[in-house]
């Protein structure tokens, strides 16, 4: 490791204490906020009587679909990257973005979501029992509906872009699964209309976000996206869109030489931690909580790569907090409802 790099994780390794791990909107605020939701990175409540949503992005890791630790920065390079790729999509289709107030607060539109995950992928790869290349490898030559040759290898190119659709179930023990077109929209009952316009949209937007990304020497592999209809029934693109998180990037300059020798990729996203969970044997976690035994060091430099990406591609990272970012967020939200 280079010393500027063992630098940078030293000092996202003494940022690790303030990582914002929850966030519990002010008893200020919360008489003018609706009921709050807690996803697995995300805190989030509408605007009672608007058209607003409030959306705190926190630094929680989720891998196998368990919070695993805190990433330092993490929040704050996914609101950054996801307001830079809103808006350099949105010529494509709408999206949700209305402000972002804070380093890790965004204001978006309220809308109704529909309940599907639209994964695109270029690239033949994964980890998890959901990626195409786990049930490819296991023999499977049909993955959501679509026929796949043999011989191809883990991280080869696909000849083009896919879509593989995911439902979105709910519940505590609920796991996603990837279906085909008609299945989803038969379960989740989408308008066939309404997913076309989705679909059609996710293509949209990833080919772009493989074109930025080449020029800032990455390639974005696959990604997911999520949509959700206005009020006044407009299909919009919802919650983040290419960030580290949500979809998997490789440095362009060092795929050739790994591919050929059969080597991993340098993953520049979450994989980098679902690989060494892999490594370690933690792909399901006990009672004992071995989280707890996860080294600081791993978070500290998945943060360096999350920041990276988001240098490469925007120009800029956002600013290390200085102590606990709370009471930072909290003043935001209040700033921004006393002007609401």
């Amino acid at each position: 490791m280079h010393a500027e790099s063992s630098t940078e994780i030293a000092e996202l390794v003494s940022q690790l204490p303030h990582a914002l791990r929850a966030y519990r909107f002010p008893e200020s605020v919360t008489g003018r906020l609706g009921p709050v939701h807690t996803g697995k990175v995300r805190e989030s409540a509408s605007l009672a009587g608007g058209n607003e949503r409030l959306i705190v992005t926190t630094d929680r890791t989720s891998c196998f679909d368990i919070i695993v630790g805190a990433t330092p920065r993490k929040g704050a390079v996914l609101t950054s990257l996801s307001a830079w790729w809103f808006e350099r999509t949105r010529d494509l289709i709408g999206n949700h973005l209305l402000e972002v107030i804070d380093p890790n607060v965004m204001v978006v539109r309220a809308c109704e979501p529909i309940k599907m995950e639209l994964v695109v992928r270029g690239y033949i790869t994964g980890v998890t029992g959901t990626s195409m290349w786990h049930a490819y490898s296991a023999g499977e030559r049909t993955f959501c509906g679509i026929t796949l040759p043999d011989g191809l290898r883990k991280n080869e190119r696909l000849p083009v872009p896919v879509i593989t659709p995911s439902t979105k179930e709910s519940g505590a023990m609920a796991h996603d699964r990837s279906v085909p077109p008609e299945e989803l929209i038969a379960h989740a009952g989408i308008d066939p209309a309404v997913y076309r316009k989705a679909a059609d949209a996710a293509m949209a937007i990833f080919t772009r976000g493989q074109e930025l990304a080449r020029e800032a020497g990455l390639i974005l592999v696959d990604t997911k996206y999520e949509f959700g209809t206005t009020p006044e029934g407009e299909v919009i693109l919802i919650d983040e869109v290419h960030t580290p998180d949500s979809s998997r990037y490789w440095k362009a300059d060092a795929y050739h030489e790994a591919f050929d020798a059969g080597a991993e990729q340098s993953y520049y996203d979450k994989e980098h931690v679902r690989l060494e969970l892999k490594r370690l044997g933690l792909t399901e976690f006990g009672q004992d909580d071995e989280r707890e035994k996860l080294p600081p060091e791993l978070f500290a430099e998945a943060g360096r790569r999350y920041l990276e990406v988001c240098e490469r591609l925007t120009g800029s990272t956002p600013a290390a907090a200085s102590g606990d970012p709370t009471a930072r967020i909290d003043a935001a939200i209040e700033g921004f409802l006393n002007r609401a």
